[in-house]
C-alpha cells in the first residue's frame, strides 16, 4: 500500500480517527486517566506499536498524544492513530477531543532578517521554513515572523519569558541583532524592540544535594533523561508515574523519540513533595543507567501587561480555555492539562496612553478543533473581547481583548483546500 500524503481535512476525514484533531503541528487525541499510572499504561502500548513514534504526553489527568507535522501525515499516520486510539479502548481511557489546541506566537515584524536570529539564539529553536522557529522538543509555544508594513516603535504590552541552557547573555546580544533593555537586569530586545526576559538555566530550587543534582530550574524542576528505545523511555515514564502517584504531585511526563522530560510545571518545584520525589527519580533513573542531559531544556511563558488585570485576565482565561492560580498576588493563568505555555499579567501605568494605544508587534495564536471554534469566538466574546477582522474565516479570527491586545482562533483542516480553491478561482 502506499503511504500518500494527507491534507488535515482528509486527515481527520478518514474512518477510525474520530478520536483526533489536527492542529497547527500535527494530529492529536486527549485520552482521560485516573492516574500517572494508569495513563502509563497506555504510553507502554504506544512504545510497543513500532514504526514512527509520536510526542507523548503522561499527565495525572491522562494521556496527550502528537503525530507531528511537519513531516506532512499521511495514510501511515491514519493507521497508527487507529492503533492508538484502540489500545486507549482496550485499557477504557475514553477520548476527549475538545480537550486538544495548540497556543503559539506570532511576531509582526518590518525587516525578518534582522528579527529572526535573535528569537532563535534567545529560545534554541529550529527555524522550519523560512517563517517559523519551532521548539526540538515540540513542547513550548511555536513562533511564526509576520511582515508588517508600518512601524510601531513604541514598547509592546506582551513579551517572552525564557529560561534554557546558555542563555543569551546581554553583553553578546549584538551579535544575533539584539541590545539589553535597562528595564530589568535579564531583559533584552530584539533589533525592532520585541522583548524577552531571557534567564540562563540552573540548579532546580530547593535541590542542592548531590542525590538531586540531575534537575535544573528555575521556574520549575526539570530533567532531561536520553533513552535507547522507545520501550525504555516508556519504562523511565512508568516508573516516573508511579513514583508521582504515590507523592500526590502531579508531574508533566513528556516522551519524545530520544528520551524523557521531566518536569513539575511553574512554580510547583515548591511542593513539599517535589525534593523526596526528585530523589526517588533520579535514583531509578541512574540505576537504570541512564544520565540527564540539560541541553534540551526549556520554560517559556507570556506575560502582558494590563491596566485592569482582572477584566484582561478573565477574558484570556476565556479565550485561552486556561485556569486561574488561585495563590494570592499571582496573575497566573495555566493549561489545565499543562500542555501550553503559561500566561501572566504585569500591571501597566495607566499615564503611558500611547502605549496603550499602539497595536502590539506580538500577539497569540490559538489553534483549536474546527469543530470548537465558534464555542470559543462566542466565549471570548462574551467574555468582553470583539472581533477586529474575520476576512480569512473560517481559517483564523483575530479578536482583540478589552484593552486591544490581539488573539487569533485559528483552524488548520480546511486551509489546504480553500487555497485550491481561490487559487482555481
Amino acid at each position: 500500500m502506499t503511504d500518500e500524503r494527507l491534507t488535515a481535512k482528509q486527515f481527520q476525514d478518514s474512518d477510525g480517527v474520530e478520536d483526533w484533531r489536527v492542529l497547527a503541528f500535527g494530529a492529536n487525541a486527549w485520552f482521560d486517566a485516573p492516574s500517572h499510572a494508569a495513563g502509563a499504561e497506555l504510553v507502554r502500548r504506544i512504545a510497543d506499536l513500532g514504526g514512527r513514534q509520536p510526542d507523548v504526553n503522561l499527565r495525572a489527568s491522562g494521556v496527550h498524544v502528537r503525530i507531528p507535522s511537519p513531516p506532512d501525515l499521511t495514510t501511515a499516520d491514519v493507521e497508527l492513530a487507529r492503533q492508538i486510539s484502540a489500545a486507549a479502548r482496550d485499557l477504557g481511557r475514553a477520548a476527549d477531543p475538545s480537550a486538544v489546541q495548540d497556543v503559539q506566537v506570532t511576531i509582526d515584524v518590518l525587516d525578518k532578517a534582522a528579527v529572526v536570529p535573535f528569537w532563535q539564539t534567545a529560545l534554541g529553536y529550529d527555524l522550519v521554513g523560512d517563517d517559523d522557529l519551532v521548539d526540538p522538543m515540540r513542547r513550548h509555544p511555536a513562533i511564526w515572523f509576520q511582515q508588517q508594513s508600518d512601524p510601531r516603535p513604541l514598547r509592546n504590552r506582551i513579551h517572552l519569558d525564557i529560561v534554557r541552557p546558555n542563555a543569551l547573555a546581554a553583553d553578546g546580544v549584538e551579535a544575533v541583532g539584539g541590545r539589553a533593555t535597562g528595564v530589568i537586569e535579564v531583559g533584552l530586545a530584539d533589533a525592532e524592540g520585541n522583548e524577552a526576559d531571557v534567564i540562563p538555566l540552573g540548579p532546580a530550587e530547593r535541590l542542592e544535594a548531590p542525590e538531586t543534582a540531575d534537575w535544573s530550574g528555575p521556574f520549575a524542576g526539570m530533567v532531561f533523561y536520553p533513552v535507547s528505545s522507545p520501550q525504555q523511555g516508556a519504562e523511565v515514564a512508568a516508573v516516573a508515574a508511579g513514583m508521582a502517584d504515590e507523592a500526590g504531585m502531579p508531574m508533566m511526563i513528556d516522551l519524545r523519540p530520544g528520551g524523557v522530560l521531566l518536569d513539575t510545571g511553574k512554580d510547583q518545584e515548591w511542593n513539599d513533595p517535589f525534593p523526596e520525589l526528585a530523589r526517588k527519580i533520579q535514583a531509578a533513573a541512574r540505576g537504570m543507567g541512564l544520565a540527564a542531559d540539560p541541553a534540551p531544556l526549556r520554560f517559556v511563558q507570556v506575560g502582558i501587561d494590563a491596566a485592569d488585570v482582572p477584566v484582561l485576565r478573565h477574558f484570556w482565561r476565556t479565550v485561552l480555555g486556561y485556569e486561574e492560580d488561585q495563590r494570592e498576588h499571582v496573575t497566573d493563568l495555566f493549561d489545565p492539562r499543562r500542555l501550553n505555555a503559561p500566561v501572566f499579567f504585569l500591571e501597566i501605568d495607566t499615564s503611558e496612553e500611547d502605549r496603550r494605544k499602539q497595536r502590539n508587534r506580538i500577539h497569540v495564536d490559538v489553534f483549536v478543533p474546527n469543530d470548537q471554534a465558534q464555542a470559543r469566538i462566542d466565549a471570548a466574546l462574551a467574555a468582553g473581547g470583539r472581533i477586529v477582522y474575520d476576512a480569512e474565516a473560517p481559517e483564523w479570527w483575530t479578536l482583540a481583548d478589552p484593552e486591544g491586545n490581539e488573539v487569533d482562533i485559528a483552524v488548520s483542516v480546511g486551509r489546504e483546500e480553500l487555497w485550491q480553491e481561490r487559487a482555481g478561482a
